[in-house]
């Protein structure tokens, strides 16, 4: 029997772990990756179990806890376990399923086993040469701001790198302060795992640009891989009262930095926020990741 004492927090130290697993079993949900769940820990309280040559996830928000299917290979005796976990440990919806894979293995193990659609966190997935190039006529209004940026300010694009990571985190305080984070909870969990990336960068493996608009950076983004085929930018900050567009221009920048290495660029949910959505979807995703969620009562039914 799978026991919740048998999680331990994911910490710095796992990355190599987890490399290896995701190498086998990529993932494509920004949630499962490495990075993320370091720089959140905080906040959701990530744990991890090595069983059978697999890791099942969980993660605890507001002292609700939830589990994830396994990563690694099918075996349904372990699924069985995580789930036996779930109803013992978890909350109303103590599973959770991130990838179409383990959405697919499920639905044939239990037949019957409603699992509901989360829209609220659905990754976004773009095409790398689209965000890149922002060309056709559905881009036309995005395009016309990159490019109105391009001819306001004389600007230049430079990777993050061990000489600048400094003015990085000199940025970042001054975004958090235009920001105001300490005064929203969810702002001030952002700060902490932003600055948490900035402080173990090179540790954990991430990559990222600087727009410098004159000597003054204006806007940064930082990336990560989720599998050999797509990029996941999990932070991108700019100071738009002050550069009007340079979000559009970030965006477009860390896309021509990563074409030729990755196909797909993961931008994440949006929460639910509509403001957040509406800019999401205006940029044409070429798919979105499903998250879905099984409840208490469903689960309890599928075992009987």
């Amino acid at each position: 029997m799978l026991e919740f004492s048998e999680f331990k927090p994911v910490s710095l130290d796992d990355r190599d772990l987890f490399l290896r697993q995701y190498r086998q079993y990529p993932q494509v949900h920004s949630d499962n990756t490495f990075a993320n769940m370091v720089c959140w820990n905080h906040y959701a309280n990530y744990c991890f179990a090595d069983v059978d040559g697999a890791i099942v996830l969980s993660s605890t928000i507001d002292g609700v806890t939830s589990f994830r299917p396994p990563i690694g290979p099918k075996n349904p005796a372990l699924l069985d376990d995580v789930i036996d976990l779930a109803l013992r440990e978890g909350g109303a919806a103590p599973l959770l399923v991130l990838d179409p894979v383990n959405e697919a293995w499920i639905r044939e193990i239990y037949p019957n086993l409603i699992l509901y659609p989360d829209r609220d966190y659905f990754d976004y997935i773009y095409r790398t040469e689209d965000l890149a190039d922002f060309a056709g006529k559905g881009y036309a209004t995005v395009r016309r701001q990159v490019n109105h940026f391009r001819r306001e300010y004389a600007y230049s694009v430079e990777a993050i790198t061990r000489e600048n990571i400094d003015e990085v985190w000199e940025f970042l305080v001054i975004w958090c302060e235009w920001r105001d984070c300490d005064s929203v909870p969810i702002l001030a969990y952002e700060k902490e795992a932003i600055l948490f990336a900035i402080n173990n960068f090179f540790a954990i493996g991430l990559r990222g640009w600087i727009i410098r608009v004159g000597e003054t950076i204006g806007a940064i983004s930082v990336v990560d891989e989720v599998n050999a085929d797509m990029a996941v930018v999990h932070f991108e900050k700019a100071l738009p009262e002050t550069y009007r567009d340079i979000y559009k221009v970030i965006m477009t920048e860390t896309a021509a930095g990563l074409r030729g290495r990755y196909r797909f660029i993961n931008r994440e949910c949006d929460m639910g926020v509509p403001g957040l959505r509406e800019s999401k979807t205006r940029c044409h995703p070429a798919c979105m990741v499903e998250v879905h969620y099984a409840t208490r009562d469903d689960l309890e039914a599928c075992r009987r």
